[in-house]
């Protein structure tokens, strides 16, 4: 939303003021509401859609003149015809999907060709990101239209944001270098590594390798004066080839870009997508981010979400601030 809004103080803001960031927010918002999928569908086939053609340039051009032909009869008085508002629409969906790239879930901008961007630097939400750029884009608002010092507040607010996605991928090669330089100290020999940094920060970055029998895990904060170390978790193929061979089960794996564990927890399978990390548990215990009960029905496999307490949530928040502060 925020990015949205000072898009649009930068596309038309001179033109119509405060609306250009209330339709902006508006525009930087439409391409989430793919959630609803969540509500039409099954659990697969909501995941595969969440980032896909709302995500896209093929959307952003193709739903822009809409956006912009709808917003025009509303603001008829503007008197500013539907191409202005297409502009600041085109816009809006364009860099709220260009943004999302950078994110470990990433987006299939290039929709529909097969194809997912992912650049894992920044978390979905960083406050580092977001909140200075909304101080600069309010008090930007609180300007006349059209003067010198609202552009230059909304520029500012811009340009401090494009400079911290800017340096979370420099924090991501600093990262990647030690978890590297850790690997080879340890003399382990691994096929491929993926880094992403945790959630709500850039100093602190889990990592993900692939070795032969096992999925590595480890975390380093920028604090850090210890080692890096690194917890397995067995691939065992060989225990869920029943599974992984069943189609919707193929179909979660390409979602999780191969970075997957099947399971069996107290009698029932379950598939963990590995590449959003682990959720520490009070008893000592952890379980993964996202992580999926497998069940039978109707001869096809279905997937559902483990469910997350709130219990979870303040416990991993408190953990992750002491884990920020370095081992």
């Amino acid at each position: 939303m925020v990015l949205g809004g000072a898009v649009g103080e930068a596309t038309l803001g001179k033109k119509v003021g405060n609306k250009a960031v209330l339709y902006g927010m508006i525009a930087g918002t439409i391409p989430d509401l793919d959630v609803v999928a969540n509500f039409l569908t099954d659990t697969i086939t909501a995941i595969e859609l969440h980032r896909g053609v709302s995500h896209s340039v093929f959307f952003a051009l193709i739903m822009s003149p809409v956006f912009g032909w709808l917003v025009n009869k509303l603001e008829r008085k503007k008197n500013l015809g539907w191409k202005p508002w297409a502009r600041l629409f085109f816009w809006g969906l364009l860099t709220h999907a260009v943004l999302d790239a950078f994110t470990t879930w990433g987006t299939q901008l290039f929709w529909p060709f097969d194809l997912r961007l992912a650049y894992n630097t920044i978390f979905v939400i960083d406050p580092m990101y977001t909140v200075p750029f909304l101080i600069f884009l309010v008090l930007a608002m609180f300007n006349k239209r059209g003067s010198g010092i609202r552009s230059k507040l909304n520029w500012t607010g811009i340009g401090i944001s494009s400079g911290y996605l800017l340096l979370c991928v420099l924090l991501k090669w600093a990262a990647f270098s030690k978890f590297e330089n850790a690997l080879e100290t340890q003399g382990i020999e691994y096929k491929e590594m993926s880094t992403r940094p945790a959630p709500f920060t850039t100093v602190l970055w889990n990592a993900n390798v692939d070795t032969e029998q096992d999925y590595l895990i480890g975390d380093y904060s920028f604090f850090d004066n210890k080692p890096i170390t690194f917890t397995p978790f067995a691939k065992d193929r060989l225990l869920s080839r029943e599974f992984s061979e069943r189609p919707n089960v193929k179909r979660l794996i390409k979602i999780s870009e191969g970075w997957y564990i099947i399971d069996k927890r107290d009698g029932q399978w379950h598939f963990n997508d590995l590449r959003f990390g682990l959720i520490p548990k009070r008893d000592g215990s952890f379980s993964f981010a996202f992580s999926y009960l497998l069940t039978e029905e109707d001869g096809k496999i279905m997937a559902t979400e483990d469910p997350k307490t709130r219990e979870d949530a303040a416990y991993l928040m408190g953990q992750l601030w002491e884990r920020i502060k370095g081992d």
